[in-house]
């Protein structure tokens, strides 16, 4: 069994891991690159998916970092299904679309740029149609429900607690003298969130690979239980001072988890129950719409409250705006109100024009409640930007930042270690995905410590080789690999060469070390060659 990473590999966007076995070939989640302009150039080198050789796609969930390129899938070539839970189907039917709209508007952007400095236009990442065609091909099942969508292949999906029919997979490989058997986590929740189960523990058969979320592997959240206390404390601060409470928040879960706290704030007394609140994204709007469609996917407290009569996603002051003009209204109103808008990581959407008008404001709070990717703008307000191009202009971060980790939809360090307890035993192999490079390192060492696992951190576009009885092995294929993403700038060649030396050294003394080392061991050598091989394949393009 080969299974390739093309995405979500030590980044924490992009998920897509192509498995090829069983005479099969299938991807388990086909995410957008989001971040700097380095890793969003992948989106388009799409060519190792081989979309039109994939024969299905089992999807864990509704966000764009891990079904965003499933339009694309389709334009080149793509046919088969993709299997996800109900609540997915009605999401993607939203998020599919608009993100489509992005992607033509910004081709359309960048050809009036291109074309006022005579060079040549650009297509689309994909269109509308790609969208429309990608949505024909979701299938919906429940959890716990066994497909088989190819012979001697056989997966169920189960509660992963991070959105609305979020799920983590589980695969059963049956080959001709063997079986194998995986578990891909998508993302975890935390548990206790608002609206959605606790990530599942289900009882079944030990597992032999298990491909792990990282996002958070090298910290727990802070204050998790005080989360809603101090949201209270930002909208407060801010309408002591007359100023707004600005939100970016992904429009699929974290919008309504923030109006559901709202619901409970406002109940206890701890923020105006006449305060107006603007959802200014009309895909949050719609989203929420989809969300009480789907209430018997709530978690018990949610679906104690409708049984109740009330609504947890409903305000006195809750306002939604579909209508550009009325988000525009927002800003020239005077006086306190909360703005909820997307997107989350401010790289795109409506809260671009709410932060250009706040952030400058000394008594307005901003208010961060997901996590933010390296090379975006809200990871730069967070780690302490002073001034930030926003639209054009150069704006003054001079408003109150706030970074509320108990309202991520990822689970911490601690909750991180505590699933995976539920799996391990002596022969689990792990692999961390979709986290940055330090998180995963010091999640690793904690798996080895806790629990005695070997533990393996895939780079991007590398295969995984996985046979019964015998350890991984991993590959790179060097033509596949995108030069531009190996090779920086300004490189100075002599220095190059002799680190490429000093690290073949290495490299020697660790294979004239004893034999029979555990495969980890074996990895950690394995990712020295591909080191090298980079590092040539840098030399290479700089001649």
């Amino acid at each position: 069994m080969d299974i390739r990473f093309l995405g979500a590999a030590q980044t924490v966007t992009g998920s897509c891991y192509v498995i090829e076995t069983a005479g099969k070939r299938f991807a388990v989640d086909c995410g957008m690159h989001q971040g700097n302009a380095t890793i969003e150039k992948r989106n388009f080198s799409t060519a190792p998916y081989k979309a039109d050789a994939l024969d299905f796609i089992l999807l864990t969930h509704a966000h764009i970092d891990h079904s965003g390129l499933l339009p694309r899938m389709c334009k080149e070539g793509f046919t088969g299904p993709v299997y996800c839970t109900e609540p997915t189907v009605d999401l993607l039917n939203i998020m599919l679309l608009d993100s489509a709209h992005i992607q033509e508007m910004e081709a359309e952007w960048a050809n009036r740029k291109y074309a006022r400095g005579g060079r040549a236009s650009v297509d689309a990442l994909y269109a509308t149609d790609d969208a429309v065609a990608a949505a024909r091909r979701l299938s919906p099942l429940r959890y716990g429900e066994w497909i088989k969508p190819a012979p001697g292949i056989a997966a169920r999906f189960y509660d992963a607690g991070h959105i609305l029919g979020s799920s983590f997979l589980e695969l059963e490989i049956n080959g001709d003298a063997n079986r194998t058997r995986l578990v891909f986590s998508g993302d975890l929740g935390r548990p206790d969130s608002l609206i959605v189960e606790d990530p599942a523990r289900p009882d079944m058969e030990p597992v032999d690979y298990l491909f792990l979320e990282s996002t958070y592997g090298d910290r727990d959240h802070k204050n998790e239980g005080g989360s809603r206390d101090e949201l209270a404390e930002a909208i407060n601060h801010s309408i002591a001072n007359g100023q707004k409470t600005i939100i970016p928040a992904f429009a699929v879960e974290r919008t309504q988890e923030i109006i559901y706290s709202l619901f409970l704030l406002q109940k206890e007394g701890k923020i105006p129950g006449n305060l107006p609140v603007y959802v200014d994204s009309p895909m949050a709007i719609r989203a929420t719409e989809v969300f009480r469609r789907h209430q018997s996917y709530f978690d018990s407290a949610a679906r104690n409250l409708v049984r109740a009569g009330e609504d947890p996603l409903s305000l006195p002051g809750l306002k939604y705006t579909l209508d550009v003009k009325d988000s525009q209204a927002i800003n020239l109103q005077e006086g306190p109100a909360v703005v909820i808008s997307a997107s989350g990581m401010c790289n795109a959407g409506r809260i671009k024009h709410h932060l250009r008008h706040n952030l400058w404001r000394k008594g307005a709070s901003i208010v961060f409640v997901g996590f933010q990717a390296v090379g975006t703008p809200g990871r730069k307000i967070v780690d302490g930007a002073k001034n930030i191009t926003m639209l054009g202009d150069d704006v003054e971060v001079a408003a109150k930042i706030w970074t509320i980790g108990g309202f991520s939809g990822h689970a911490g360090q601690q909750q991180l270690l505590d699933w995976t307890a539920h799996f391990a035993h002596p022969e689990l192999k792990v692999f961390l995905v979709h986290g940055e490079e330090k998180a995963q390192h010091i999640l690793a060492g904690l798996l080895r410590e806790r629990f005695e696992l070997e533990v393996g951190i895939p780079h991007y576009l590398e295969t995984l080789t996985l046979q019964p009885g015998k350890a991984p092995r991993v590959s790179l294929d060097a033509q596949d690999a995108a030069i531009g993403d190996l090779v920086p700038r300004n490189i100075n060649w002599n220095v190059l060469l002799e680190d490429s030396e000093a690290k073949l050294a290495q490299l020697r003394a660790a294979l004239a070390a004893p034999s029979g080392r555990p495969w980890a061991d074996q990895m950690e050598i394995q990712e020295r060659i591909l080191e090298i091989n980079k590092r040539m394949l840098q030399i290479v393009a700089g001649l």
